[in-house]
């Protein structure tokens, strides 16, 4: 596996993807390699094979199955979003036209800061979560670009004060 193959940061499968092959179990080995990559994406497979104990083709030959069976969809950085000049930021609930999904979907993909996208049950039908220079720019997007959107019935905007990523959370056994 090249470098760039694992800084690219594309997504490997998903839910958007064509029907895979039911999961491979993962063993002790794959869920500690997982642990390390999650902590730090940079991580040598040098470095991971030293530290779950196996021999550096084992490791890449792991990390690359990981890959192909869509376990890992991808490696990024993590950004500080009002750091990077995204000050706000927002979750928008959207009710749409009954079997719109799709359609919606490939529209909010399109959508300037869109960050998250989920299909959801509820009093809702879509989570859309957005990250923006400023409010006037969130306001815009809101009000000029989603309710253009003539799948989307209502919005409802919940601004975020303060956020914690839980990305740095290793995976785990226990739920």
């Amino acid at each position: 596996m090249a470098a760039e193959q694992m800084a690219d940061g594309r997504d490997q499968g998903g839910p958007n993807d064509e029907p895979q092959a039911p999961p491979r179990p993962l063993d002790a080995i794959d869920r500690d390699i997982l642990r390390i990559l999650q902590t730090d994406g940079r991580a040598s497979i040098r470095s991971v094979a030293d530290r779950v104990h196996v021999s550096r083709a084992n490791a890449y030959a792991r990390i690359n199955r990981l890959i192909e069976d869509g376990v890992i969809r991808g490696f990024s950085a993590r950004v500080n979003h009002e750091r990077a000049g995204q000050g706000a930021s927002a979750y928008i609930t959207l009710k749409i036209v009954q079997n719109s999904w799709r359609t919606v979907r490939e529209q909010l993909q399109a959508l300037p800061g869109a960050a998250h996208i989920a299909l959801v049950s509820g009093d809702f039908d879509v989570l859309l979560l957005v990250h923006t220079p400023d409010n006037r720019t969130l306001r815009e997007l809101v009000l000029t670009r989603l309710q253009a959107i003539p799948e989307v019935l209502s919005t409802r905007t919940l601004l975020v004060f303060e956020e914690t990523d839980l990305n740095r959370r290793p995976l785990t056994d226990e739920l």
